[in-house]
């Protein structure tokens, strides 16, 4: 199964090390017990990284059951948030930007506009 990321309403990211054991039902008891986030929302994605972070793991509710993706990366690392133990909510350009090797906070990024902002 391929997942569609542009296709996900909500991204999560669990921040820190997750033991990279775990498989669908440990993961699961993690965003339920820790987070008490809902696991059956419609095309939501939870993202986790142990320590070492050339590899990921994504569970996801596809309706009828869990589908669990599992990644490593041949050469480079992700910029994984490790400073807290919590779960945040992702925007698809910081998903990319995380996939793509770089921080999720990017401090020279521009912003979306608001409407009525220059003129």
């Amino acid at each position: 199964m391929i997942i569609d990321y542009a296709a996900v309403k909500k991204i999560y990211i669990v921040c820190g090390y997750t033991d990279m054991r775990k498989g669908i039902d440990g993961l699961a008891m993690v965003i339920q017990n820790q987070f008490e986030l809902d696991l059956y929302q419609d095309t939501v994605i939870f993202l986790f990284c142990g320590r070492r972070s050339d590899r990921y793991k994504a569970l996801f509710w596809d309706n009828d059951g869990f589908s669990l993706l599992y990644k490593r990366i041949d050469s480079g690392k992700l910029q994984w948030p490790r400073t807290e133990r919590e779960v945040k909510q992702l925007s698809q350009r910081e998903l990319r930007w995380l996939l793509e090797g770089l921080k999720i906070d990017q401090p020279k990024a521009i912003s979306t506009a608001q409407k009525g902002g220059a003129f």
